[in-house]
């Protein structure tokens, strides 16, 4: 293992950031650079922590690397593996009276997992290079990539954030993002062409619930990678083909009290056993267990905000199957004791709330997943 440190661009005089990742070797150089289908394993991507504060995410992390060790030690990787458990030093230094700040970077109000780098010429630079051969397409596009993140000059610590961690991670065959919510079970999300190779992954991870969106129109740093590929290949003719190049996932490893070592232990022991399905480490496949919910499209899930202020009374828990008329929350005014319900309009899997037990008008509240697409537009929140 190697651990690199990259330094980010100072805010002010007299600080300095930096972004720590760690870099396990496949077991021969031989390895990595096999030939294969363009869904071979060479390099695979890992980070945690994005939001910062996201703590079951980082324990993750932090055994996960452990295991990692263990595995190159031995001589049992056969594809390089990238693991950054802090993403986000510059959200961890936000601290606020007794509060992490984590999602939002204090100097711009910028989500950190937002509007990550785009590349509009990438398809015109490509077009006239691309040939036959799918595999070496792939190579090129890399090749392209790596050309257009060195001409980048990012102006602030955030925008050397966002580039320093796209600089590790865009070359991966596979990305995963792990992050947590407030309150929430095991979900993931991913794109609907992912969806075949990333179910594995969900059934190892007991996700209740999956959901997928090719764009959700908030540039997140999975999509930042996926629809690279995906806006190239609808733009690319047939006789030039595009592989999908990043497979990309996010993991919403449960909320944010779930702290634990057994957590945390069998989460790294799912994706261990994701990487040995895949070839990435060396092994007997574990057997897959169920899956513990159908796919749904993130289009579909159910968004609920506070209608009214009050103290916030939950009527369903965490995981609950959900039918449609199913009261979620009961906001209690406490100045004239009038009670507003808000119940379910769809049917699906109760997989997130907000921790607040007491609401503003307009707070969010919670999500349902639902089998009917029902939003356009942006479908990830702020």
């Amino acid at each position: 293992m190697q651990k690199q440190t990259t330094s980010l661009l100072s805010p002010a005089v007299g600080t300095q950031r930096e972004l720590v990742s760690f870099h396990f070797a496949p077991a021969s150089a031989s390895a990595s650079a096999r030939s294969g289908s363009p869904a071979s394993d060479r390099k695979i991507y890992i980070q945690s922590s994005l939001h910062a504060d996201e703590t079951p995410a980082m324990l993750t992390a932090v055994l996960l690397k452990r295991r990692l060790l263990e595995l190159e030690a031995r001589g049992a990787l056969s594809a390089e593996i990238v693991l950054v458990p802090v993403a986000n030093p510059v959200g961890l230094g936000q601290y606020v009276m007794g509060q992490f700040i984590g999602r939002f970077d204090l100097a711009s109000g910028r989500n950190f997992n937002r509007h990550f780098l785009q590349f509009p010429t990438l398809a015109e630079r490509a077009k006239d290079l691309l040939g036959a051969d799918a595999i070496r397409n792939r190579d090129i596009i890399r090749d392209l990539l790596r050309e257009e993140l060195a001409r980048q000059k990012p102006l602030t610590e955030f925008e050397s954030l966002q580039l320093a961690l796209f600089k590790h991670s865009f070359d991966a065959d596979l990305v995963i993002d792990l992050h947590c919510s407030l309150e929430a079970v095991m979900h993931v999300y991913t794109t609907e062409a992912a969806w075949p190779s990333i179910e594995p992954f969900a059934r190892y991870l007991g996700a209740e619930t999956s959901l997928l969106a090719t764009n959700s129109g908030a540039q997140a740093f999975d999509e930042a990678h996926s629809l690279i590929w995906w806006n190239l290949q609808q733009q690319m003719p047939a006789d030039r083909p595009v592989p999908d190049g990043t497979l990309a996932v996010t993991v919403e490893c449960r909320g944010q009290r779930d702290v634990s070592y057994a957590i945390a232990q069998q989460d790294a022991d799912a994706i261990v056993d994701y990487l040995v399905s895949r070839g990435a480490i060396r092994g007997e496949p574990k057997a897959l267990p169920p899956l513990r919910s159908p796919a749904t499209p993130l289009a579909g899930s159910e968004q609920f905000y506070a209608p009214v202020s009050g103290i916030v009374v939950h009527r369903a828990k965490i995981g609950d199957t959900i039918r449609a008329g199913d009261a979620l929350f009961d906001i209690v005014d406490p100045l004239t004791d009038e009670t507003t319900t808000i119940s379910s309009n769809t049917d699906g899997v109760f997989y997130m709330r907000r921790a607040i037990r007491f609401a503003t008008a307009g707070a969010p509240l919670g999500r349902v997943t639902g089998t009917r697409a029902l939003r356009t537009g942006v479908l990830l929140g702020a």
